[in-house]
C-alpha cells in the first residue's frame, strides 16, 4: 500500500499551471518537522515536493500562501525524464489525493482553534476545542442521577 499523509507549512507560495488538455495542476513544497531530536536537541525538517491536480490544485493555489499550515494525503511517486541538457533527471513527489487547510502563518486567516475548508470535500474536519479541566464541565446539567448495578442492562 502506497499511502501518505503529512502535515506541515509551505515553502513558497504553490506555483499552478494547467496542462495542454486544460488541467490545472499546482505544485508546493511542505516542510514537515521530524518527531526526534538530533544530539543538540534541535529537530530536523524534511522538505517534501507535492503536487495535486485538478480542483483541488485551483484552491490550493488559491487559498495557500507560504507559512500556510495544511494536512496533504496522497501516495509517493516517482519518475524520471531527459533534461534539456540530454542528462536524466529523477522525481520523487507526494501526488496529493485530499488537501485540508489548517491554518495560515502568513495572513493569519485562521486561529490556533480554528480548521479551514477541506479542500477535497470528502471529508469535514471540525476543530478539537480544548477544555479547561478545573472547572466541572457538566454543572449545569441538572441534577445528579445516581444508578445502581440493577439499573444496566449488561
Amino acid at each position: 500500500m502506497n499511502k501518505v499523509l503529512l502535515v506541515g507549512r509551505l515553502t513558497r507560495d504553490p506555483e499552478l499551471r494547467t496542462t495542454q488538455n486544460g488541467i490545472a495542476v499546482a505544485r508546493f513544497t511542505l516542510a514537515v518537522n521530524q518527531n526526534f531530536t538530533n544530539r543538540n536537541g534541535e529537530r530536523g525538517t524534511d522538505f517534501i515536493n507535492c503536487v495535486v491536480w485538478e480542483r483541488q490544485a485551483s484552491n490550493v493555489s488559491k487559498y495557500c500562501h507560504k507559512g500556510s499550515l495544511i494536512s496533504a494525503e496522497g501516495r509517493i511517486s516517482t519518475r524520471s525524464y531527459d533534461a534539456q541538457d540530454g542528462s536524466k533527471r529523477y522525481v520523487t513527489e507526494v501526488v496529493c489525493e485530499n488537501v485540508t487547510f489548517l491554518s495560515s502563518k502568513a495572513d493569519g486567516s485562521y486561529s490556533n482553534n480554528e480548521v479551514a475548508p477541506n479542500v477535497g470535500m470528502e471529508e469535514n474536519t471540525m476543530p478539537m476545542e480544548t477544555a479547561d479541566l478545573s472547572e466541572d464541565p457538566f454543572k449545569s446539567f441538572g441534577e445528579e442521577v445516581t444508578l445502581s448495578s440493577d439499573d444496566l442492562p449488561f
